[in-house]
């Protein structure tokens, strides 16, 4: 199940297409490539599709099981113009995207399944989800220096916080329902991080539509797809649990000898549970118990 281009599996794949919610996997480097497409394959996703250049390998049983979509850079307006293609071509249907080292969990994952979920927020008549970055890194970067360790990952548990979201249209009020997240790495590296890279939310998941289109900062063209809850009450929230801050700050030439160490006085261990995100306020329940 491997395709040359996004346009060639849009042509010949779209059976992977059939049925979600589906799970758009980008990976931009040869880091836990394999563990990031499990971990999403185990969360229920139907199709878990990995858009990635040809160097990387995939494990037998994974290209088995997950569509390749071949992308010399996954990244940035080529992977835009992927999800916004993909979208375009399955109306309808619930997606998520992230990008390879990044783990996404919500409420109650370990005992319900992304579209268990889905139908409730669907219910709700709800047709995106806010998510918040959350960042992992290593606490030790002798051992690691590529700041990732699945066994040993640390995570803030105090510095988020959220500012009203600006309205271009109307200088006099912050738009509706919306909010802009910052915190963990971008916030307390925000020196290594350009001003407009430094949000840590974003809609990960949503219903595709005809002419909706993802923008450069994660949310969408449609302003409802952005808000963090309905008028009437708060609704479920998710977080993506990424060690993609981590990697590039110790990739990234201007930070990778700046930085000693992400470990600080307000890490703690990555507990791999939902309950640790609920507990620490980075994502919620809404209405589903």
């Amino acid at each position: 199940m491997q395709y040359d281009s996004v346009s060639q599996f849009l042509r010949t794949g779209k059976v992977h297409l059939a049925k979600g919610p589906v799970a758009l996997i980008f990976v931009e480097d040869d880091v836990e490539i394999d563990s990031t497409l499990r971990h999403h394959l185990d969360l229920g996703f139907a199709k878990v599709i990995a858009f990635m250049p040809t160097a990387f390998d995939l494990a037998e049983d994974l290209a088995e099981t997950c569509p390749r979509v071949t992308m010399d850079s996954p990244r940035g307006a080529a992977m835009r113009d992927a999800v916004n293609a993909v979208n375009a071509a399955a109306p309808g249907l619930w997606l998520y995207y992230c990008f390879n080292a990044e783990y996404l969990f919500y409420p109650f994952c370990e005992t319900r399944t992304i579209g268990e979920m889905l139908t409730f927020h669907t219910e709700e008549r709800r047709d995106a989800m806010l998510s918040y970055v959350v960042d992992l890194y290593a606490p030790d970067l002798e051992a690691a220096p590529h700041a990732v360790s699945l066994e040993n990952a640390q995570m803030d548990r105090t510095g988020y916080y959220a500012l009203a979201r600006p309205d271009p249209d109307n200088h006099n009020h912050p738009k509706e329902r919306q909010l802009d997240f910052f915190g963990g790495l971008r916030w307390r590296f925000e020196e290594h991080i350009p001003a407009n890279r430094r949000k840590i939310d974003r809609i990960s998941i949503f219903r595709a539509k005809e002419g909706l289109h993802l923008r450069d900062d994660f949310t969408f063209d449609d302003e409802e797809y952005n808000t963090y809850a309905c008028p009437w009450h708060n609704n479920i929230t998710a977080a993506v649990c990424s060690f993609r801050t981590a990697k590039a700050l110790k990739s990234n030439p201007g930070s990778q000898f700046e930085i000693q160490q992400f470990k600080w006085h307000n890490s703690v261990p990555f507990e791999w549970h939902s309950r640790q995100l609920l507990d620490l306020g980075l994502m919620e329940p809404g209405q589903w118990f």
